[in-house]
């Protein structure tokens, strides 16, 4: 099979790439082993929130004083990094994603501890806060389902009371739940989830106990466990609820982030991508410093032949990095790696100060061309997690990074003559 563009990896920065590919004509194939780190998401996009501890306020303004050289929006180029990010809320709109927030300004996020983080964009399911320490309500009522463990109702009433919000906590139980129970593994967030698809009956009562528990509370917080396929069921709740609903991320599965990538990946496949889900890339076959052909595992002997190539396998998280005794290595390909050589300089003893071995990646050309034995591979091009010299934790960058040099690639190859 021949296509112009195989991107290899199937989360945010893969899709992204191959749907901005797709909507320019190009014919293109995502190949995706499965989960992502979209399954893990908090339902906020970062961009960069953080420079060394202190909060970002204004990225569209600071970011070309504050990053370094090697850094991937320094490559991008800032001023082409900040005007991709103003595209990036029609970009989601086209596909049906509605998102909060602009470049411009960050807002905060709560994350599942109550604890409040300076954030780019949000799905349009959460509250964009625009203050640090004090939420738009002084007095809210924090809700969880009967036997849901995922969501940390104390610590989030404690790091909200501790910025001068008054909270209460109130249970719900409804008999959808009951056969949930019969095992803590199925209480999960996606589960749940699934409870109120296509029920817009069980909404409708679950939003009458949830005002009924609410008493005189301005505002009702919830776990984020509503909209599995689509927003349909966030939206009932919010009519149904007479006052604003704080939705909260929980720990993973994250429904909203599954959300996020069934729809991307519908968008994908729309525009006429075809995407090879459940399948691995085993080996690449370059000649003359291209990438001619890929073959996985579900094909066996059949190559798939493009004109260009992304790498959007991520970091050690989604095993497009690996760390060896005596090496960090790429897996794919052992493209070039930008790592410290001796083992002892990966870590930092101190677990809650910067790891050096967050900022390891491959090694790129300034056109995001991988290299391989010091040579740019030409039709080949990295995007997302995979990319090195930023640390998307300390930074709060991971997800803004994957959508900017995604984009950016997919710029790249519309323009490249190969």
């Amino acid at each position: 099979m021949k296509f112009d563009a195989i991107i290899i990896g199937g989360g945010l920065s893969g899709l992204a790439c191959g749907i901005s590919l797709a909507e320019r004509g190009k014919r293109c194939a995502i190949i995706s082993t499965g989960q992502s780190a979209l399954h893990f998401c908090s339902g906020s996009f970062d961009f960069l929130g953080y420079v060394k501890g202190f909060d970002v306020e204004t990225p569209a303004t600071t970011l070309a004083k504050v990053i370094p050289a090697e850094h991937p929006y320094a490559r991008i180029g800032a001023d082409r990094a900040i005007a991709i990010a103003r595209e990036v809320p029609e970009f989601f709109a086209r596909m049906g994603v509605k998102v909060n927030g602009s470049i411009e300004r960050n807002h905060y996020r709560i994350t599942p501890l109550g604890i409040m983080k300076p954030t780019w964009l949000s799905l349009d399911d959460f509250n964009s806060i625009s203050e640090k320490d004090k939420l738009p309500w002084s007095k809210v009522s924090i809700q969880n389902i009967v036997g849901f463990l995922d969501f940390h109702t104390a610590f989030v009433a404690d790091n909200l009371e501790r910025i001068g919000t008054q909270c209460t906590i109130a249970a719900i139980n409804m008999p959808e739940f009951e056969h949930l129970r019969t095992s803590p593994s199925e209480m999960r967030s996606a589960n749940i989830a699934k409870v109120f698809e296509g029920n817009d009956d069980a909404l409708l009562r679950f939003a009458a106990i949830v005002e009924r528990n609410a008493g005189d509370a301005q505002a009702v917080v919830l776990p984020a466990v509503f909209g599995l396929y689509d927003s349909h069921a966030v939206e009932v709740l919010k009519k149904a609820v007479k006052r604003p609903i704080c939705f909260i991320p929980v720990l993973p599965p994250s429904v909203p982030g599954i959300r996020t990538q069934i729809t991307m990946r519908r968008r994908f496949e729309q525009l006429g991508g075809t995407y090879f889900l459940g399948d691995t890339v085993t080996s690449a076959r370059i000649e003359n410093g291209k990438v001619i052909a890929v073959s996985t595992r579900n094909l066996a002997d059949d190559e798939l032949i493009a004109d260009n190539f992304v790498l959007a396998t991520g970091s050690f998280f989604g095993h497009g990095l690996e760390a060896r005794p005596d090496k960090v290595v790429e897996t794919l390909l052992d493209a070039d790696v930008n790592a410290a050589d001796n083992r002892d300089d990966w870590y930092n003893h101190e677990i809650f100060t910067e790891q050096p071995y967050m900022s390891f990646g491959v090694a790129t050309d300034l056109n995001f061309h991988p290299t391989k034995g010091g040579k740019a591979i030409s039709n080949l091009y990295a995007a997302g997690a995979v990319l090195s010299n930023f640390n998307p934790i300390k930074e709060a960058s991971g997800a803004g990074v994957s959508l900017i040099s995604a984009l950016h690639v997919a710029d790249l190859i519309t323009n490249s003559k190969q």
